[in-house]
């Protein structure tokens, strides 16, 4: 795996850490449906513009338009859709943790479609990664101060299922040849021309003018941060170092999350977060690396 294609990994990552915060401020003062249509239908706004100035087409292959249609809609209005409803009802950490789960989502999804079963190094690093998950979880309860239900956690572990298979399917677009600039445009675009219509209802009653500034760069940073930038830099690692391998880099998102949760939310992290975060971070670098050359 290059250099470029693993900065641009961990760029991705670290931006949608910030995700389960900047959606917690939104819903502090907006439904949850609202801020999951706003966030797409901003971020295409921005989205439709570039295409077009930079001149990228949307695909015109059947197979690639469907590839389109499938990444657009688990990952900018299921996943959005679920993981913010489950959000209003959890704590930014918690919403943090639940991420970490996408690697296995997302590789599972990619060595079923591929009809491949992952090395050994891959199912240790995995194990490893999601061992210091259940620290995490451990961890998550003493004096969080933030209401956290079941209920939401399910809802946010369900949003995974979206967010993985719209990955799979932008990565399939992208190593077809298709821009992975174009993969997220487009499939941004698109979503946020099925989603407008549906903003009146959802927005009805609210004064967007008279939002507090929390829930406005909330707002901006899903918008232009995690739906435009991060897809770019994402679809692009994918389509250059591997879907299940690249997928692995998901189990550091939930450290950037929970460290902004603390800076952020006031959500304590105990030495138990820590010890949670070399294990993700050991798992990571097992499962990615590459397999040794045997010599002739």
């Amino acid at each position: 795996m290059s250099p470029g294609v693993i900065l641009a990994a961990l760029l991705a990552v670290i931006v949608w850490g910030g995700s389960p915060v900047g959606t917690k401020f939104a819903v502090a003062s907006l439904p949850p449906l609202a801020v999951a249509a706003l966030r797409t239908v901003l971020g295409g706004a921005l989205a439709l513009p570039l295409a077009l100035a930079l001149r990228i087409a949307p695909p015109r292959q059947p197979r690639q338009r469907v590839l389109l249609a499938l990444s657009s809609f688990g990952g900018f209005i299921g996943f959005p859709a679920v993981f913010t409803v489950g959000m209003q009802h959890t704590s930014g950490i918690h919403g943090a943790m639940i991420l970490a789960f996408l690697p296995v989502t997302t590789g599972a999804i990619s060595h079923t479609l591929q009809r491949t079963l992952p090395r050994r190094r891959w199912w240790i690093g995995c194990g490893l990664a999601v061992a210091g998950e259940i620290v995490l979880v451990a961890s998550r309860h003493p004096g969080t101060g933030q209401a956290a239900s079941l209920g939401g956690d399910a809802l946010a572990l369900f949003s995974t299922l979206f967010a993985s298979g719209g990955y799979v399917a932008g990565a399939m677009l992208t190593r077809e040849g298709y821009p992975s600039q174009g993969a997220t445009y487009w499939g941004v675009g698109l979503a946020a021309v099925v989603l407008l219509p549906l903003l009146p209802f959802l927005l009805a009653g609210q004064d967007l003018l008279a939002l507090p500034p929390g829930a406005l760069l909330g707002l901006a940073y899903l918008a232009a941060g995690v739906s435009v930038t991060g897809y770019v830099l994402w679809y692009w690692a994918l389509a250059r170092g591997g879907i299940a391998r690249v997928g692995l880099f998901q189990f550091v998102q939930p450290l950037f999350g929970v460290l902004l949760a603390w800076a952020l939310l006031a959500e304590p992290v105990s030495t138990s977060v820590l010890a949670a975060a070399a294990l993700i971070l050991a798992g990571v670098w097992i499962a990615a690396r590459p397999a040794r050359q045997r010599a002739a």
